[in-house]
């Protein structure tokens, strides 16, 4: 009787911290977990580990770990234990960049220059704002979960709907800015 006591309490923990946490999460130890499959860099090595991985239920506890216990501390803390963090090397045809994870946004250097980017996040504002050799410009704030504000170049703000409507209003709006700034 204890046992199936034991199962249902475990069951009922389950389903309530599903149901009461209200987040999908990041599954940041999953993501690092398929990262490192990708980085091996042969698809017949990538194929070989993830089958691996599958039999040797990596998977499943690296997704059972982030479903029950770092999904529901990253919904109350704000913050996931093993999201991805830390310093990317980028490379693209522009150059070569490296973008470091902050707890509050990001930080950009391009290979070779001195200047830098930083992309940050005021929570209690929640709002995101870019600064570069010491000028900090406001670039967006949330409303609320379906509308935000954007700041155009000129000092104007725009209310802006996230759907496909929305967007297209904003691009269109934004292309103009781009159209008199190339001129």
């Amino acid at each position: 009787m204890k046992k199936k006591s034991f199962t249902l309490l475990v069951v009922a923990a389950i389903c309530s911290s599903m149901m009461f946490s209200s987040c999908i999460g990041s599954f940041g130890l999953t993501n690092k977990l398929l990262s490192w499959n990708k980085s091996l860099g042969n698809k017949f090595a990538n194929e070989a580990v993830f089958f691996l991985f599958w039999i040797f239920p990596a998977y499943e506890v690296s997704l059972f770990l982030d479903t029950i216990i770092l999904n529901s501390i990253e919904f109350w803390s704000g913050s996931n234990p093993v999201a991805d963090t830390g310093t990317k090397i980028i490379e693209t045809e522009n150059g070569t960049y490296t973008v470091e994870t902050k707890t509050d946004g990001y930080h950009i250097e391009k290979e070779g220059e001195e200047k830098t980017l930083d992309f940050k996040f005021d929570e209690q504002n929640q709002t995101w704002s870019m600064s570069s050799d010491g000028v900090e410009t406001k670039l967006m704030q949330y409303k609320d979960a379906d509308e935000v504000v954007m700041f155009l170049p000129d000092g104007q703000t725009m209310d802006v709907e996230l759907n496909a409507e929305g967007l297209t209003a904003f691009r269109e709006v934004i292309e103009g800015y781009s159209y008199y700034a190339a001129r």
